[in-house]
């Protein structure tokens, strides 16, 4: 019975080789595989075979069987792959393969960080989920107050006592500049925040803030200003301009919203891009430092307004739908 099953294989090999097409691997499948076909057959003697036989006769079956599938599905796929490149010049070029390109978010965030390190800012970044402390209390939030309310922050459960939440603003890394690094210092801060805004063109839950902070002996209100003028320049353009509108921001003490005039469609129109103002004593207390000896200024800026304004772009929602013919506009 073995050189039964050496004679099959030998004959079922030879008989593979000589299939020209579909049909014809077919019926080899079903005379040598299938449920009737003769390698079937062989096995079903097996009862018949003497007991101290079979264990060797068995093993000796199931090495031609895995050997006939094996070779059946190598000439299967080298069918199917002959019948692809059917009718296919392959001396033809192929389609050129599209370039990717940067986001314009990311491009956005390269530029505003170029415009900066010029300036002797340094790049610092911190934790998207958040405790209370960083984003609240340190920032001058006391508890109570209108930010903290639950519609208006994305809390996440409470892990040894500690209230977390996704930031809601870059200020927070701020704070972590101030607690770990010496005096003086210029540092920027780009990343996510979270708020959860119903979205529409000029709404969204998720998006991204460079923070700017500067702690000096002596730092004013006209170093904060000459600092956004000189990023306005370098960004925009030497006709840029930037001014200030008074508001209040419960970190900065004065406060003001910043708005810089921008080419946009062939006009230059004035833009809030975000609000700025000196840093408020009470939040330089809160790290251990001397507001007497030290003040500072610092400036947040939506990475979205400037990218949307830079590039016409009049929907939030579309840089964050990867929409592939609306991203190749930007080369």
């Amino acid at each position: 019975m073995i050189d039964a099953c050496a004679t099959l294989e030998r004959i079922a090999l030879a008989e593979l080789a000589s299939a020209t097409d579909a049909a014809s691997l077919e019926a080899w499948r079903v005379r040598f595989l299938g449920a009737n076909g003769e390698l079937r057959a062989l096995m079903n003697r097996l009862k018949d075979a003497p007991k101290d036989q079979k264990p060797a006769l068995g093993k000796r079956l199931n090495e031609s069987k895995v050997a006939l599938e094996g070779a059946h599905v190598a000439r299967r796929e080298a069918f199917e792959s002959a019948m692809a490149t059917a009718g296919i010049d392959l001396t033809e070029p192929g389609l050129p393969v599209g370039l990717g390109r940067r986001h314009p978010i990311s491009r956005t965030i390269d530029g505003i960080v170029d415009a900066f390190r010029v300036m002797g800012f340094s790049v610092v970044d911190g934790p998207e989920v958040e405790d209370e402390w960083h984003n609240f209390t340190a920032l001058n939030i006391p508890p109570g107050h209108p930010a903290r309310e639950r519609t208006d922050n994305f809390f996440m459960p409470t892990v040894d006592g500690v209230v977390r939440l996704l930031r809601t603003q870059t200020s927070t890394v701020q704070i972590r500049a101030l607690e770990t690094m010496p005096l003086p210092l210029k540092v920027v801060a780009v990343g996510r925040v979270y708020r959860p805004d119903t979205h529409d063109a000029t709404h969204y839950s998720m998006f991204h803030q460079v923070e700017g902070l500067s702690v000096d002996r002596g730092v004013s209100m006209a170093d904060l200003k000459t600092t956004l003028l000189q990023f306005a320049h370098a960004y925009f353009g030497e006709d840029a301009e930037v001014r200030m509108r008074p508001s209040f921001f419960p970190f900065t003490e004065p406060s003001a919203e910043v708005d810089m005039k921008m080419h946009i469609k062939g006009q230059w129109q004035w833009v809030e891009i975000g609000g700025c103002g000196m840093v408020d004593p009470a939040v330089l207390q809160a790290v251990g430092i001397d507001p007497e000896e030290w003040t500072g200024f610092a400036f947040g800026l939506g990475v979205e307004r400037i990218a949307m304004r830079k590039h016409g772009i009049s929907d939030i929602r579309w840089l964050f739908e990867n929409d592939a013919r609306f991203l190749r506009q930007f080369g």
